[in-house]
């Protein structure tokens, strides 16, 4: 019989030609077993950054643009029990994958994510990664770059992530919480890219996404917020 893989990683991606064989090294050198399953799903209906993958391993797949639309798809397509959303520009510990097994042991948790972190040594994004560790401790409610994991038999039973232009992680975990069930945050950070923060100046973007998730939790749509998110 054929060993079926432990995790499966769902990347979702959209121009990330110069990262995906990058990310795809790191889970390489993390899966020291190769129990990983590698799906990336390309929002590009010419594949540009899936066809830029070296690794035959790693499935492909095109579907249409939209990160909420491209993680059900890769879901779909998933064959372990346990699904990992992860973001192109997202290291993980080095340590993730025993850490989310041993998480999933625990059969009152459907699911987790890891603390944020930044791949950069200016002193500011602290301030950050400090917010979001209080906020993921208060409200039990990670976001997409904090590595998402769920029980796929859970993923499915919630009907995916809804399809909507943003904060469809955000969106999920609501579900996750009004359902009563509970997620793990693993003490551990992952290391994710500071370039948007770069590209859109550091201050701007940080209220910006406070901004977004104060209106969101008031009830603003995600169509009207959409406007202020640069994709």
């Amino acid at each position: 019989m054929d060993r079926w893989p432990a995790i499966s990683l769902i990347i979702p991606v959209l121009n990330e030609t110069k990262n995906i064989n990058e990310i795809i090294q790191h889970i390489r050198e993390l899966d020291a077993d190769g129990a990983a399953e590698i799906i990336v799903v390309d929002g590009d209906p010419e594949g540009s950054t899936i066809n830029t993958i070296k690794d035959e391993g790693v499935r492909t797949v095109i579907s249409e643009k939209g990160r909420a639309r491209q993680m059900n798809r890769g879901a779909a397509l998933a064959t372990s029990d346990i699904l990992l959303f992860l973001h192109a520009d997202t290291f993980l510990p080095s340590n993730a994958f025993g850490l989310i097994q041993a998480a999933m042991n625990d059969k009152s948790f459907v699911g987790g994510a890891f603390d944020l972190g930044f791949n950069t040594r200016r002193r500011i994004f602290k301030i950050t990664e400090t917010y979001v560790f209080l906020r993921t401790r208060l409200t039990k409610m990670p976001f997409g770059d904090q590595a998402i994991f769920i029980r796929h038999h859970h993923f499915e039973q919630l009907g995916g992530y809804r399809d909507i232009p943003i904060m469809e992680d955000v969106e999920l975990m609501k579900r996750i919480r009004k359902r009563g069930d509970r997620i793990h945050i693993i003490p551990e950070k992952v290391r994710t890219s500071a370039r948007r923060y770069e590209q859109e100046g550091i201050i701007y973007t940080t209220i910006r996404n406070w901004m977004l998730q104060l209106q969101y939790a008031l009830g603003v749509s995600p169509e009207r917020l959409v406007r202020w998110y640069k994709s």
